[in-house]
């Protein structure tokens, strides 16, 4: 049981890590919902028929669909796309097509994340500094080179990790919601009707009178809800509780508060609909109001882009692309890491979103197409963790998953029409994310099969080494390989070149747990094979990184010391032969394959003693 303050100080945490996606929502969504360019007049009852669909999204997406059901689907306390996939993978034989299933969701769903973690940064700091537009119209010119500059300032403080600020975040947010409720109130005292909006008659109402133009509308209304997948994904950082107490004790009022407001203060001024936010605050008070706007926006980029280092480290340790360099940035904080290739690319990625697009309106276009997939995809996800892992009646997973579907099912239908406008950016990033993810996966199973083609078992090699009686010296020899049960091809070569042999061979083998972490003590399991060879494989989960050096030298089993043990390792020259892939994806595979991370520095092994030797590889 967590102590009560523990909680509350998690949930203050939350708030400006989880909610910093959804919390800026506010500035951008009810100017795009009732935009004049969906032909819906601005009258009482559209901008009651709008906040009553705004109320009931947050209500039936967040606060039911995530936070009672899908928050349930941890894997071992962590949550996110790619961990809801590992932990509905199956592990029986016969469920092959549920394999490939789950896997096609989940890699597809992770390769839509990254367009979001492009165009998240780019809308919410843009829909910030706009601010300035209202507060002096004159200012108009400064925005995208102001824009840019916070940009640039936010991807160029990654290496330095994110620990000293981030302990800003969360009241920083608190004050930020506190504001989100405060202007909403004043405007709710002026005219509190449209409180009315809560009865959904008014959202049926809406789409009775307009049809199409509504169902368009549902396009921009879904911005509301953009940060439910972070609520789900950073469920390791916090725990339910303090995300379900934070969400229903503090962010929904203020969000409900805020947005009520708005449509409040459309209806007594319609020329505020320029920058309905903004125009909710007092001459007096517009420059601060964007500083703070500024500061949220930034924290709900930060949150998106760590969210994306996280997902990376994960797809390389479930196989899904190959070995880059991750930096920890914390000693106490394991989920603190920065991939410098990912930050570069994102940041060039969001600069050029921002001068190609040059307002939050025209970025609102390319903005849900990949969000809303992604929270179809959860929810098929989450159908088959019911069915399969906890064995739920058909029925009532079936009627769960049809009730789901057909609020997610429509806001992707509504986005897709948004694909002309700016929605295919994140389609085109994750269909080229996911041919790099699949293509890597693929190119290591079909080289695992040409190396195992031709190679020894290790119990047939070590009857071969006390029979031939090969010279051995001394010393102890770690070689490192994919495959536990056969001889390393790089043993092999130094053997074939050398004539000698380690008195001690120890043939290791890193993998990687269906699950976030794997304790210290259920790390390593070492068997002796014979004539000196002992079998290691040691375990990790998907949201940890290899450190052999460290867990070599605490394994006190084995008695190995890393500085002073040789450590051997094969890189595999790919040569593209059209045996096993198409032509294009084999040469893509080893381009891959020569650009990736030295398994060196990304195993953590002393440069020193380490030795690599290239073994060519027909595919």
């Amino acid at each position: 049981m967590r102590p009560k303050g523990r909680t509350l100080a998690l949930a203050l945490a939350a708030l400006g890590v989880v909610f910093g996606d959804i919390g800026t929502s506010p500035l951008y969504a009810v100017r795009e919902s009732l935009a004049p360019r969906h032909g819906v007049p601005l009258e009482p009852e559209a901008v009651l028929g709008v906040l009553s669909l705004i109320f009931w999204s947050l209500v039936l997406v967040i606060s039911i669909k995530y936070l009672v059901f899908v928050m349930r689907a941890d894997n071992h306390g962590e949550g996110g796309i790619m961990a809801l996939t590992a932990l509905v993978m199956p592990s029986e034989r016969g469920a092959e097509r549920w394999r490939y299933l789950a896997a096609a969701l989940g890699v597809f769903g992770a390769a839509l994340l990254y367009g979001d973690g492009m165009i998240t940064p780019a809308i919410s700091v843009l829909s910030a500094v706009e601010g300035l537009e209202v507060a002096s119209p004159g200012l108009a010119p400064f925005v995208l080179p102001l824009t840019a500059l916070i940009l640039i300032g936010l991807f160029a403080l990654q290496p330095r990790g994110t620990g000293g600020v981030g302990r800003l975040f969360g009241p920083v947010m608190l004050v930020w919601f506190a504001t989100l409720a405060g202007l909403g109130l004043v405007q709710l005292v002026q005219n509190p009707g449209v409180l009315a909006a809560v009865l959904p008659h008014h959202a049926l109402g809406f789409f009775a009178a307009h049809g199409v133009r509504a169902f368009l509308v549902m396009g921009s209304v879904f911005l509301v809800v953009t940060g439910g997948e972070a609520l789900y994904a950073d469920l390791g950082h916090f725990g339910r509780t303090p995300i379900r107490l934070a969400w229903f004790g503090y962010v929904l009022p203020a969000l409900l508060l805020n947005y009520f407001g708005q449509g409040a203060l459309v209806l007594r001024d319609p020329g505020a609909l320029e920058s309905p936010f903004f125009h909710m605050a007092p001459d007096w008070a517009r420059y601060p109001l964007v500083l703070l706007a500024a500061a949220a926006t930034v924290i709900a980029s930060q949150a998106v882009i760590s969210g994306s280092f996280s997902l990376t480290r994960q797809a390389i340790q479930l196989g899904y692309l190959p070995r880059m360099r991750v930096v920890q940035t914390s000693s106490t904080e394991r989920g603190q890491i920065y991939v410098p290739f990912v930050n570069w690319t994102l940041m060039l990625a969001t600069l050029a979103l921002v001068l190609g697009f040059r307002s939050s309106s025209a970025l609102a276009g390319a903005y849900g197409v990949g969000v809303s997939t992604d929270m179809v995809f959860t929810t098929l996800l989450f159908a088959l963790i019911a069915l399969r892992l906890w064995r739920w009646p058909g029925v009532w997973v079936a009627l769960l998953t049809a009730a789901f579907l057909a609020v997610d099912g429509s806001f992707w239908l509504t986005n897709l029409v948004k694909i002309p406008e700016g929605g295919w950016v994140p389609l085109l990033v994750a269909a080229l994310a996911y041919t790099l993810m699949t293509t890597w996966k693929r190119g290591r199973e079909v080289l695992a099969e040409a190396l195992g083609a031709h190679t020894l078992t290790l119990e047939r090699f070590a009857e071969r080494i006390e029979r031939t009686g090969v010279t051995r010296v001394t010393g102890t020899a770690v070689y490192l390989t994919a495959h536990p049960r056969y001889v390393p091809e790089v043993l092999l070569a130094h053997l074939e070149h050398h004539r000698v042999l380690h008195r001690r061979v120890v043939i290791c083998t890193v993998r990687t747990a269906e699950r976030p972490r794997v304790p210290r003590e259920r790390r390593a399991h070492a068997k002796p094979v014979g004539a000196g060879i002992e079998r290691l494989v040691l375990v990790y989960g998907f949201m940890e990184t290899p450190n052999l050096t460290r867990d070599l030298a605490e394994f006190t089993e084995l008695d190995l010391d890393p500085h002073e043990v040789s450590f051997f390792l094969g890189r595999e020259l790919v040569v593209p032969a059209g045996r096993y892939m198409p032509r294009w994806q084999e040469q893509l595979f080893a381009f891959l394959r020569r650009n990736a991370e030295s398994p060196v520095l990304y195993f953590a092994l002393p440069p020193e003693r380490s030795l690599e030797v290239g073994v060519y590889a027909r595919i």
